[in-house]
């Protein structure tokens, strides 16, 4: 397996890039029901990937890179790849209220932000 120091360099600029809200923005974001509403939920009942991967985001964004674990540098791994593949997916209309936008919010990525 690759050192972690490596890895997490590898990914550093891709999850700064892909990560676009603050963790203050995703927390309030998190709150709301719109971000409840949508994504999978693997019980059918619960709390959808998209929302529990928020919250991981918010940790993350909060820790110091050196002090970052392998665990973690394998999510941010799986945001980059979740916001890519997604991005590409975009609505052709009224993006600023599409599930797609909202589901993209719980992964840390708002399409709206400049």
């Amino acid at each position: 397996m690759a050192d972690k120091t490596n890895d997490l360099d590898e990914i550093w600029d891709d999850w700064k890039a892909a990560v676009t809200m603050t963790a203050s923005e995703i927390t309030l974001w998190l709150d709301t029901d719109e971000s409840r509403e949508v994504g999978q939920k693997n019980d059918g009942r619960g709390e959808s990937v998209g929302h529990r991967s928020g919250r991981r985001i918010v940790t993350i964004l909060g820790t110091k890179k050196a002090d970052l674990t392998p665990s973690d540098v394998a999510h941010m791994h799986k945001v980059v790849g979740y916001v890519k593949r997604h991005r590409a997916q975009g609505p052709d209309s009224d993006v600023e209220h599409s599930r797609w936008r909202y589901s993209l919010m719980n992964w840390g990525n708002d399409p709206l932000k400049k």
